[in-house]
């Protein structure tokens, strides 16, 4: 232990746990053996981290959460599994995140400066990208992928082995049984894309060609003509030089365990 890591007395950090240079372990947290915390890290009080966790540097924990106790899975049977979580990350009251299984990998892994709000889950085996949002109550079950700067409505549930493509919009208490595209909007019980996360565009600096660009690629990828791999192919070709509209490509193409989120009706013409 860093001999300028803060530890309140009440709490318990166990021998073995790596707490690095400016760590603060408030009043009645407990750490257990193979935690490590990292520099400037933050656990505000009553927070219990556990089993084989990383917590990256400056990440603050709210009290209440449970980080890295085993994952909420029948099938596990004790295998050394991990949990990492990346820095600057804000993790707020009751949030509880699971380390990996062996049928997923064995490590679930959070990146960088990500905001989980009360009461948000993070199931085993799953993997978020950086700078992604769940708000109040969001429940990410086991083995699901989540891009970069994705936000999550408050109370949306995702299924498992589901994927939430970069820069897409859950919105509050959508049911996701498929996958969402990267700059996608997923909307309802059970959810439909609803078009494209443009507002979300907007606040990351989009410029306005490149949103054209994704709205007519939607509105083609979408259209009624042939299949859905038909059209990709037409948009793969068209919008080969445009990099938001490859990530959409390159995701339906690499396929998962889901179908594809798709509109309930067809979008108008561009």
């Amino acid at each position: 232990m860093s001999a300028s890591a803060k530890v309140h007395p009440s709490a318990i950090v166990e021998d073995g746990a790596t707490l690095a240079d400016g760590v603060v372990v408030g009043p009645f947290c407990h750490v257990g053996p193979d935690v490590v915390l990292g520099e400037g890290s933050e656990l505000v009080s009553h927070v219990v981290a556990a089993g084989r966790t990383t917590i990256g540097a400056r990440t603050k924990i709210y009290p209440f959460a449970s980080i890295g106790h085993p994952p909420q899975d029948l099938k596990f049977r004790g295998e050394a599994s991990t949990l990492t979580i990346g820095s600057d990350c804000l993790i707020r009251e009751g949030v509880t995140m699971n380390p990996g299984t062996a049928g997923g990998g064995l490590e679930t892994v959070v990146g960088d400066r990500c905001t989980f709000l009360a009461n948000s889950h993070v199931g085993h085996d799953c993997r978020v990208g950086d700078g992604v949002v769940f708000s109040n109550n969001v429940m990410l079950a086991g083995h699901c992928r989540v891009g970069d700067y994705a936000i999550l409505g408050g109370g949306a549930a995702v299924i498992q082995f589901a994927r939430v493509g970069a820069h897409a919009f859950v919105g509050g208490l959508s049911g996701l049984e498929n996958d969402c595209i990267p700059y996608g909007m997923a909307l309802g019980n059970r959810a439909y894309l609803s078009g494209l996360n443009i507002i979300g565009l907007q606040r990351r600096g989009f410029a306005r060609e490149d949103i054209h660009a994704l709205r007519r690629a939607y509105r083609l990828l979408f259209a009624p003509e042939g299949t859905l791999m038909e059209r990709l192919e037409d948009v793969a070709a068209e919008f080969e030089q445009h990099g938001a509209v490859a990530e959409i490509v390159a995701f339906i193409r690499a396929g998962g365990k889901r179908s594809i989120c798709t509109p309930r009706e067809t979008p108008s013409a561009p």
